[in-house]
C-alpha cells in the first residue's frame, strides 16, 4: 500500500509505564496518519498490548502523552477513550450470543424513546453501518448462530457505529482462516477509505506487509524502529523484533519416515464430518488443512474421545481400538494439543509444575501418595527441553506469555510419551520467536518417531512443515497432496470445493 500523508491524528509521546518488577514500556513515541494502517510488532511481552490499553484508558501512563487530532487526552476508562473516538476489536470475541446482531451493534448506546428501545432505528442503524462496512449479515440474525469470521465483522460494526477516528485490532484473524481474514481485509480497507486511522497489531508478517503502509517495531518496551512497509521483507522484520537472526520462521527437519502409526478408515459423525480416511507413519507430520469450519477440530476432538463418532475405524501399531473418551485415548498413546489453550489447555490459576505433571500423576505417586521430589525433577526437565522462559516451574501459568503458555501445554502432553500427538492451531497468537521454538519441538519429536498431525489455519506454516497434506471441504476430504504437490492454490482449490466441481 501507498503510504498517506494525511495529517497526524494520534501522537503518543514519551509513554512509559511500569509494573511490579517489569518495565513495560520505555519512552516510547507512536504517530499515526489520518487514513493509514499502521501495524505494530513484536515479541510477546515487547509492550504492544500495554501501549494499547494505555490508549484505551485501561492504564494510566506513568510518564509520556497522548495526543488525538492535536487535543491532549488523558483517559480513566475505555469508555472515556471510546467516548473520544478510540476504538478496540480485541482478539476474544466479547458479544452477547443471545441478542441479534443489531442489538450486539448498538449495545451500551441503544435508541430509545419514551423509555423504551427504537426497534425501528436499532435495525436502521445496523443496517446502515453493515453496509457501509461491505457486509451481508442479517440485522436480526442471533450473534450466537454466527460463524467466528461473522461475529469478528459484528464486532468490528460495533465499534464503527460509534463513529471512531482511531481503530485498534489486536490478532484480529488470530480464529480466521486466510479465505476469511482476506474479508476482513476489505472491510479495513473501507474503513481507512472514510478517513479511520488504523492501528494493526498481529504476528502474521506476511499480513502485516500485505496491509499496513507503516510498521513500528517493538522489543523490550522501546521503539526500535518505525518505517514503511514497502520493500520490507519478513526476514528484516524478524531481526528487528527478536534482536537475531532466525533462519527460517517454519523449520523443516528431515527424517525418516517410518511404518504407520495411525489408521483411519471411514471415519464418519453424522451432520458434522463423513468419511474421513487417513493415515499418519512415524516420524511423519501430517496436515489437516480446511477453511474454518471445515471440520478439522472435530475429527481432532473424535480422534482423542472428547466427541463420539458414529461410523469408522481406528488403528494404532496395526491392531484396532475403539476411543470412547480422553482417558482411552492417552492409555493407547494419543495425545491431544487443543486450539484454545487458555479455555481447554492448561489451568491458569496453577502453576507450571502442577500443569505439566496432571496427566502423569500415577507415574510420580507411590502407593497413591504423591512424589514432590519425582513431580520437580520431573516437570523441571520438560520445562527446560521445551525452552520454557524463564523455567520457573514454581509460577502460575498466568503470569508467562502466550507462547510460553503454548509451551507448558506441550509439555504436559508429552510427558505422557505418546506415539501420536494431534496439535490444532499449535502457534496461534503466539510471537516469532516461540514459534520458531515450537517448530524446533515439532521437528525434534518427530525425529524421535512420534506420528504427528497438525492443523493450522496458516497456510504458509502447513506447506512448509508437513511431509503430507489432507484437505476438508465441509466435512469431507476433498484431497491428499503430497508435500512435492502441495501449493497455496491447490490446497485452497480443494478447501473451498472448487477442486471437487471440476
Amino acid at each position: 500500500m501507498t503510504q498517506n500523508a494525511d495529517a497526524t491524528v494520534l501522537a503518543m509521546k514519551g509513554i512509559t509505564k511500569t509494573f511490579p518488577g517489569v518495565k513495560a514500556l520505555a519512552d516510547v513515541d507512536l504517530e499515526v496518519r489520518t487514513g493509514e494502517v499502521h501495524a505494530i510488532v513484536g515479541e510477546n511481552g515487547a509492550g504492544k498490548s500495554t501501549l494499547m490499553k494505555i490508549l484505551a484508558g485501561v492504564h494510566p501512563p506513568d510518564e509520556g502523552s497522548v495526543t488525538i487530532e492535536g487535543e491532549q487526552m488523558w483517559f480513566n476508562s475505555p469508555l472515556e477513550a471510546r467516548r473520544q473516538g478510540v476504538g478496540m476489536v480485541y482478539q476474544e470475541i466479547n458479544l452477547v450470543p443471545d441478542l441479534t446482531v443489531a442489538e450486539n451493534i448498538s449495545l451500551g448506546q441503544l435508541p430509545s424513546s419514551a423509555g423504551f428501545v427504537n426497534r425501528l432505528e436499532l435495525h436502521r442503524t445496523a443496517a446502515r453501518v453493515l453496509k457501509e462496512l461491505g457486509t451481508r449479515l442479517d440485522p436480526q440474525e442471533m450473534v450466537g448462530r454466527l460463524s467466528v469470521s461473522q461475529q469478528q465483522l459484528v464486532e468490528i460494526a460495533k465499534v464503527y457505529a460509534s463513529q471512531p477516528r482511531i481503530v485498534v485490532f489486536d490478532e484480529p484473524t488470530s480464529s480466521l482462516s486466510e479465505h476469511e481474514a482476506k474479508a476482513l481485509f476489505r472491510v479495513i480497507e473501507r474503513m481507512r477509505s472514510n478517513g479511520i486511522a488504523i492501528i494493526y497489531i498481529s504476528h502474521r508478517l506476511r499480513e502485516v506487509l500485505d496491509i499496513s503502509d507503516r510498521v513500528t517495531v517493538l522489543r523490550d518496551g522501546r521503539i526500535i524502529d518505525c518505517r514503511s512497509t514497502e520493500g520490507l521483507t519478513p526476514p528484516e522484520m524478524i531481526r528487528l523484533m527478536v534482536g537475531r537472526d532466525l533462519d527460517d520462521v517454519f523449520p523443516k527437519r528431515h527424517v525418516a519416515i517410518g511404518n504407520p502409526v495411525l489408521e483411519v478408515a471411514g471415519l464418519t459423525r453424522l451432520g458434522v464430518f463423513e468419511d474421513i480416511s487417513l493415515t499418519v507413519r512415524a516420524g511423519e507430520i501430517v496436515g489437516l488443512a480446511g477453511l474454518v469450519g471445515a471440520g478439522r477440530t472435530e475429527v481432532a476432538r473424535a480422534l482423542f474421545g472428547l466427541d463420539r463418532y458414529d461410523a469408522g475405524t481406528i488403528r494404532l501399531h496395526d491392531s484396532e481400538v475403539r476411543i470412547r473418551s480422553p482417558k482411552t485415548a492417552v492409555r493407547a498413546g494419543i495425545a491431544y494439543i487443543p486450539e484454545d489453550r487458555k479455555r481447554d489447555g492448561v489451568a491458569l490459576s496453577l502453576s507450571v509444575k502442577e500443569n505439566i505433571s496432571l496427566p502423569v500423576l500415577r507415574q510420580v505417586a507411590r502407593l497413591g501418595w504423591l512424589q514432590r521430589g519425582a513431580e520437580r525433577r520431573m516437570t523441571q526437565q520438560k520445562a527446560e527441553e521445551l525452552y520454557v522462559s524463564p523455567p520457573a516451574i514454581d509460577r502460575k501459568v498466568a503470569t508467562f506469555s502466550g507462547g510460553n503458555q503454548q509451551k507448558v501445554v506441550l509439555a504436559k502432553w508429552l510427558a505422557s510419551e505418546p506415539t501420536v500427538l494431534i496439535l490444532d492451531e499449535p502457534t496461534r497468537g503466539v510471537d516469532v520467536g516461540a514459534k520458531a521454538d515450537i517448530h524446533t519441538i515439532i521437528g525434534e519429536l518427530a525425529a524421535s518417531g512420534v506420528a504427528i498431525i497438525m492443523i493450522s489455519s496458516e497456510l504458509p506454516e502447513i506447506l512448509a512443515v508437513s511431509d503430507r497434506v489432507y484437505v476438508l471441504h465441509e466435512g469431507r476430504l476433498t484431497a491428499e497432496l503430497d508435500r512435492s504437490a502441495a501449493d497455496e492454490e491447490s490446497v485452497m482449490s480443494a478447501a473451498t470445493g472448487e477442486a471437487v466441481a471440476a
